[in-house]
């Protein structure tokens, strides 16, 4: 019986031991899996640290900004999901070398507030390297879905997780939306929205209840009392009817306060008064009327009368001088014969007198001819001796001009030779003058292009090929570099992206620097909209490349960057950032000067 009962009592202790071993087994399989999975993250942030890939905020991130330290958490927020920088929530979490997160677009801010060798954690101190920094998708994950109350809470009790709450508040009815109607500042909230755009808005648009005319709201008393033709008003000569707008000038034509001529006027009556008073006054005095019009024909009868006598006396005249006209040709008649018989001799005279007048006049003309001739030799003699004088003195004074016109360009090109060597001195001291005026020396270099969208059209078409930059150094007597940008791209970014390269040019104290260079060069595209969205990529030179040994002599160096820096779609049309603002774009280039000792 003790054998029966021993038996069975350590066949279940086997069976647990087996069951214990097989769950270590299991415990060891997770734990190798979770250790080649924190294996490929960490080769992941490696990767993503190597290739400084923290981008810009996401869209529902960069939403969420303006609200970030307003947010209502249904649980407590842990202590590493706050930005130790702005106090809210961590938004596109970037994690730097030390462990702590901070917002994108915090540590950005931290980076271009803190000079460039000693930017440092806020928390601990630890310095902070911009290679090392990586974004922490999986804490981004954790804080994406975090259940938050709605902003309008309490009104509101809605509870989504981060990542949608904005898509929430995209058709939330409490929250509050601003006005569309002009001069309105009203932020009703939505559900009373529709509402207040058509009933209660004091700049609600309503049509006139006259001309049916759409009139502002706050106008349409004005638009009633000042221009709107369709009202009845009052006639501005005080007379009891009312008349549209419109009619005004119709209704003056027929308005009894209006001041009329009485219509005798032309008959000599000088009455005038308003239109109903002349019209009565003509009822009354149609008698006084009459007599006008009998005096005014009376007068004009007298006036027929003086003229039908002075036509009976011309009349009379011209008889008589008709009759005293008849007795002068009988007269004349007889005399006229024999005027007839003496013009045949005197024509005859006549021809031979014109006959020796034509002679006369012909030896007339021979002998002014003859004197004009004699004349005009003198004078033509005395005019050729006035004018061999004049060229004369024209020639010798000609010799003298001309020597003196030699001396004179003589000293011209002289002038002018040394005129051209002032102008290239001059031109070369301004560049140079330029140059060191646009120079830094703290390897920052903030670079502006004007007219951006000019020289892109114009590098598209081929000229020119590029942008230089003015040159800077990373010290007073450190390297020379510019910075070079292709704005309709270059090599695989060719008409897609904006090119962006930095090159190392010949400097006075290269043979005192260690060559090949190896310090990070930042590049990055300024956002202009205040947001700090700037567009931002980096390398570590290789010592190995041609492009950052130390330049030959009177050359520069094969310049290196980003070929696909950033796509066109995306630099003239961003989500949430303004890079090309009123045609302008700002580049900046930035040296880790980390490890590189002053000379």
């Amino acid at each position: 019986m003790e054998t029966a009962d021993t038996q069975p009592g350590g066949s279940e202790e086997s069976m647990m031991r087996s069951e214990e071993s097989m769950m270590r087994s299991e415990e060891s399989m997770m734990r190798s899996e979770e250790s080649r999975m924190r294996s490929e993250e960490s080769m992941m942030r490696s990767e993503e640290s190597r290739m400084r890939s923290g981008g810009p905020v996401g869209s529902w991130e960069s939403e969420l900004t303006s609200r970030q330290r307003s947010l209502k958490f249904v649980l407590a927020l842990k202590e590493e999901f706050v930005c130790p920088v702005c106090g809210g929530v961590v938004l596109n979490p970037q994690q730097n070398s030390c462990g702590h997160i901070y917002c994108y677009h915090c540590l950005q801010g931290l980076l271009e507030s803190s000079s460039p060798s000693s930017p440092v954690c806020p928390v601990d101190g630890a310095v902070i390297t911009p290679a090392e920094v990586f974004q922490d998708n999986c804490c981004r994950r954790e804080i994406s879905c975090l259940e938050v109350y709605c902003t309008n809470f309490p009104a509101c009790t809605s509870v989504v997780t981060l990542q949608h709450l904005q898509e929430h508040l995209s058709s939330c009815q409490y929250e509050q939306l601003q006005c569309t109607n002009p001069g309105c500042r009203a932020a009703p909230q939505r559900r009373h929205l529709q509402e207040h755009l058509t009933s209660t808005c004091p700049h609600r648009t309503e049509p006139c209840p006259h001309c049916q005319q759409p009139i502002r709201l706050n106008l349409i008393q004005d638009h009633l009392q000042t221009s709107c033709l369709q009202v009845e008003v009052g006639c501005p000569h005080s007379c009891s009817q009312k008349v549209p707008r419109h009619k005004l000038a119709e209704h003056r034509e027929s308005c009894p306060e209006v001041h009329v001529d009485c219509s005798y006027r032309r008959f000599g009556c000088l009455v005038q008064d308003k239109r109903e008073k002349v019209k009565l006054h003509e009822d009354t005095a149609v008698n006084h009327h009459m007599l006008l019009v009998l005096r005014s024909n009376t007068h004009l009868e007298q006036q027929v009368e003086v003229l039908q006598e002075e036509a009976l006396l011309r009349q009379q005249e011209v008889q008589a001088n008709s009759l005293l006209l008849t007795g002068l040709q009988k007269k004349i008649q007889p005399l006229l014969q024999q005027s007839s018989g003496h013009e045949h001799v005197v024509s005859a005279a006549q021809r031979t007198l014109s006959r020796q007048e034509d002679i006369l006049s012909t030896l007339q003309l021979d002998v002014q001819q003859v004197s004009r001739g004699l004349c005009s030799g003198r004078e033509e003699l005395e005019q050729l001796r006035k004018s061999l004088d004049a060229v004369i003195q024209e020639v010798s004074a000609a010799e003298a001009l001309k020597e003196h016109l030699e001396t004179l360009e003589e000293k011209l090109k002289l002038h002018s030779s040394l005129s051209e060597l002032h102008a290239a001195q001059l031109h070369h001291n301004e560049q140079h003058l330029q140059e060191l005026e646009a120079t830094s020396y703290d390897g920052k270099l903030i670079w502006k292009i004007d007219d951006f969208r000019k020289r892109r059209e114009a590098e598209a078409k081929g000229q020119p090929p590029c942008l230089t930059s003015v040159p800077f150094l990373t010290g007073r007597c450190g390297y020379k570099m510019a910075a070079r940008v292709y704005l309709n791209g270059d090599g695989e970014g060719r008409g897609t992206h904006l090119s962006l390269y930095v090159v190392l040019m010949q400097g006075d104290f290269d043979a005192l620097l260690p060559w090949p260079f190896r310090q990070t060069v930042s590049l990055s595209l300024l956002d202009q909209s205040g947001a700090r969205n700037h567009r931002s990529l980096s390398f570590r030179p290789d010592p190995s490349s041609k492009s950052f040994q130390r330049p030959a002599a009177e050359s520069v160096n094969v310049a290196t960057g980003f070929s696909c820096f950033i796509p066109l779609a995306r630099l003239e049309d961003p989500q949430n950032a303004s890079y090309v603002d009123s045609d302008t774009l700002f580049v900046k280039v930035w040296v880790d000067m980390v490890g590189l000792e002053p000379l």
